[in-house]
């Protein structure tokens, strides 16, 4: 003969809240013989039996009886080592998910840096961290076996003109790599996948502000026809398996722990070196430059989202600048004044990013909090709080020009 609980053992066989009040009750001697019953029980399961473990009763209300714990969300971050997936691995973990990231550490900049990024997750129970590629398939899904409740896939090649100059790795990593990453949700039954995308896609669309159904896609480069063929695949899975996918649009995100390659960080160091900043065609260019905080709070609220199976959303600033306002604001923060250097346009930059994000508010109470002078000042604060910033930023770095991403 078996005791169950109110909720018939619905998986971890503990007592809720309510039959726990039910048993108050009854009085002191029925919470006593059911407590010594499921106790003596436990005592000839394995810790993880189905009546959970002794330090599980020594946490409960009552003598012998066990809550019903609340199961800690579980989510799996590909790319969680880096810029953006870095930031999103302090909020989940600080709001008390479970957070398995997926990284290889790409020697596109220094390693040292991703470190420096997860420094602190180490410290949560909750966190794991997974050295692979996610080319390897095999090795990919060997390594992870859990039970996720969402999948948000950061984990890509980025970058406009490398991408040109290196279009079979971007196609491997973020198309085949992305479709690894889909067969894993597939395969371990995940209901949500968050994928970042890019404002890339749009490229030389000249229908500002963009939105998400404009089908104009003008792309102009490897990087952001990957993010096309992601989006894509997306929709195939969410029509074929029912996971709920959602891509994220980013444009130009900045922040604390921006890559050294990209266009702040890197403007920033030469302008604390007093070496001239290149800067490709006239300064015209506008970039709708987001900060990393707004874009984690619209990551969590795609996380969370419950509606369609299959969406696009912008995430942006609505305020794009140009490149030309960009370094007067970088002079100010710094108190320092650039020389910049004009050089003739490269190929692949597009000459303008703006989302309309109106969407992302609607869907996912995305708001831009951020503004630019605001954002660029945390930044700043950060950067100089960085002992080595200047060899981060520079010396081990080859010696390339800086981009002005899209995304």
């Amino acid at each position: 003969m078996r005791v169950k609980s109110v909720n018939e053992c619905p998986g971890d066989g503990q007592f809720t809240d309510a039959a726990i009040a039910a048993l108050q009750r009854l009085g002191g001697y029925a919470t006593k013989v059911v407590g010594t019953i499921l106790k003596g029980w436990d005592q000839k399961r394995s810790p993880s039996g189905y009546y959970g473990d002794s330090e599980a009763y020594q946490r409960a209300t009552l003598p012998g009886i066990t809550r019903k714990a609340k199961r800690m969300p579980h989510a799996l971050v590909t790319g969680g080592a880096g810029f953006i997936g870095s930031h999103l691995t302090d909020s989940l973990l600080n709001d008390g998910w479970q957070v398995t990231v997926v990284d290889d550490f790409d020697s596109n900049y220094s390693p040292q840096i991703k470190n420096e990024n997860i420094e602190a997750h180490h410290e949560f129970p909750g966190y794991r961290l997974i050295r692979v590629d996610i080319r390897d398939y095999k090795t990919l899904t060997a390594s992870l076996d859990g039970s996720y409740d969402v999948i948000v896939h950061l984990a890509a090649k980025v970058g406009v003109r490398q991408s040109i100059e290196n279009p079979i790795d971007y196609q491997q990593v973020n198309v085949l790599g992305t479709q690894h990453v889909l067969e894993l949700a597939r395969t371990l039954r995940v209901p949500q996948f968050v994928f970042a995308s890019s404002s890339s896609v749009y490229g030389v669309n000249r229908n500002v502000p963009w939105r998400e159904d404009d089908c104009g896609l003008q792309p102009i480069s490897p990087y952001a026809s990957s993010k096309i063929a992601g989006e894509m695949m997306g929709r195939v899975y969410s029509y074929l398996y029912g996971i709920r996918f959602l891509a994220l649009r980013f444009f130009t995100v900045y922040g604390p722990r921006q890559r050294p390659d990209l266009a702040i960080h890197k403007f920033s160091q030469l302008i604390l070196d007093r070496q001239p900043i290149p800067v490709y065609g006239d300064g015209s260019a506008r970039r709708d430059y987001t900060y990393v905080g707004d874009v984690v709070s619209a990551i969590r609220g795609a996380m969370g989202y419950t509606g369609s199976p299959f969406e696009i959303v912008n995430v942006g600033n609505d305020k794009p600048v140009t490149v030309r306002h960009l370094i007067g604001l970088l002079e100010e923060v710094f108190e320092v004044p650039a020389e910049v250097v004009y050089l003739a346009e490269q190929p692949g930059d597009v000459p303008q990013t703006h989302a309309d994000i109106s969407k992302a508010a609607r869907l996912l109470g995305y708001r831009c909090d951020t503004p630019l002078p605001v954002g660029l000042r945390n930044f700043a604060l950060w950067l100089r709080a960085r002992p080595d910033f200047r060899k981060t930023s520079c010396g081990q770095l080859p010696n390339r020009t800086p981009s002005v991403p899209s995304r």
